[in-house]
């Protein structure tokens, strides 16, 4: 037995295993080892990250507006940061409950999800008050494969070298 990241000991499970979470690692799957506890950490977290990024974008904003650099470009920066927000936020919250159809259009969209980094935080914020950021998709995939793992399982007839030994006697 060896230990994950959560600290706790793997089960020996035969099958598919759960994949970790984000600050959870597998505690997910039963409710042990301190979830509740991590996602109050989790939110309270990602709510003061997001209150601490918000504070350093409005000292960005004074710095332009001590630069005076004229209305046109402190409006620019104010919808460039509220668009990005908003569709950080809409994909990370997509991202919670299914995955990507097109992967390499979410690398692209990194650097956008990077400027609007306070609506990603309160995505992941909003999140953990219902459940563990992914949980709901994890979950999801992890009850497919345990149901295909024990049809599987449940079709075959056994050892067969066993089963051709028990006929020769």
């Amino acid at each position: 037995m060896s230990d994950d990241e959560t600290g706790q000991t793997d089960k020996t499970i035969a099958g598919p295993r759960p994949e970790p979470l984000r600050f959870f690692g597998t505690t997910w799957v039963d409710h042990d080892g301190g979830y509740g506890l991590r996602r109050a950490g989790v939110a309270a977290g990602s709510l003061a990250a997001a209150v601490a990024g918000a504070l350093v974008l409005r000292f960005a904003y004074q710095g332009l507006a001590i630069a005076d650099v004229g209305g046109f470009v402190n409006g620019l920066v104010v919808v460039m940061f509220a668009v990005c927000t908003a569709i950080a936020f809409s994909r990370t919250w997509q991202g919670f409950t299914r995955r990507p159809a097109d992967p390499s259009r979410e690398d692209a969209l990194r650097s956008l999800k990077a400027i609007g980094f306070i609506g990603s935080l309160l995505a992941y914020f909003f999140r953990s008050l219902i459940e563990a950021p992914g949980e709901k998709l994890a979950r999801a995939e992890y009850e497919t494969a345990r149901a295909q793992y024990e049809k599987r399982r449940a079709t075959r007839a056994g050892n067969p070298a066993a089963r051709k030994r028990n006929k020769r006697k």
